[in-house]
């Protein structure tokens, strides 16, 4: 069976203050649960490969829940991060899905991950899944196909909003307005009218969560989707 390729961040604080940032842990959680419990297995890849950072945020308090508590505290499955694949060293077809997590250090590393960008593109133009949740869809920003057209370009898709940004009091620390960048190329951004619930949508291979509380539907979205795809 092929295996799934989960991306992470290797940026560690916010470049306009220097607040530490990373990976948002239940979004990587939420996902690798679902799609363990359904046999697939998964490798974790990021720009630079080795240790990766996580946002402080999402270890406290509601943001740490239960699962995702229960995964902090285990040893072997946290050691999984301390041991990233790097993108340059990862073969596309050794993957039948990539999911693009978030937390606001891949605002940085992400946009510019050439070797992630390739990846996509072949995984997309070989009928295989893409998919993201909350930041991490700024990994699809510059993804390209062979044609020369964005990904994106005419998908309903879904993403972190600029709104939430601000709720979340960091649209003055982010380096760019992602709902914006998806819509100049050719988006059909959606979001949801209340801030913060959950919200996937689905255009064909592509699957895309709002914020960290679509991570659990957005993989529950893929594993139906994996269901469809050829032996």
């Amino acid at each position: 069976m092929k295996k799934i390729l989960i991306a992470v961040t290797s940026h560690d604080h916010y470049s306009s203050n220097d607040v530490p940032t990373g990976l948002w842990l239940s979004e990587l959680v939420h996902f690798w649960d679902i799609l363990e419990a359904q046999g697939y297995e998964m490798d974790i890849v990021s720009t630079k490969g080795g240790k990766v950072p996580l946002e402080p945020r999402s270890l406290k308090g509601l943001y740490l829940d239960k699962v995702t508590k229960s995964r902090y505290e285990d040893k072997e499955f946290m050691a999984r991060l301390d041991r990233s694949i790097a993108s340059k060293d990862v073969k596309w077809d050794d993957y039948i899905a990539i999911y693009y997590t978030g937390g606001h250090g891949v605002m940085w590393d992400f946009l510019e991950d050439k070797p992630l960008q390739e990846i996509s593109k072949h995984l997309f133009e070989n009928n295989r899944i893409v998919s993201s949740v909350c930041h991490g869809y700024c990994g699809l920003l510059d993804v390209k196909l062979s044609s020369g057209e964005y990904l994106i370009n005419g998908k309903i898709m879904t993403g972190f909003s600029w709104f939430e940004e601000i709720v979340a009091g960091v649209s003055k620390h982010v380096p760019y307005n992602a709902e914006k960048e998806a819509k100049k190329r050719g988006a059909k951004y959606k979001k949801g009218f209340i801030p913060f619930r959950p919200r996937v949508e689905v255009d064909g291979l592509l699957v895309t969560g709002q914020n960290p509380a679509s991570a659990t539907i957005t993989a529950e979205k893929v594993v139906e989707l994996l269901t469809t795809l050829p032996p």
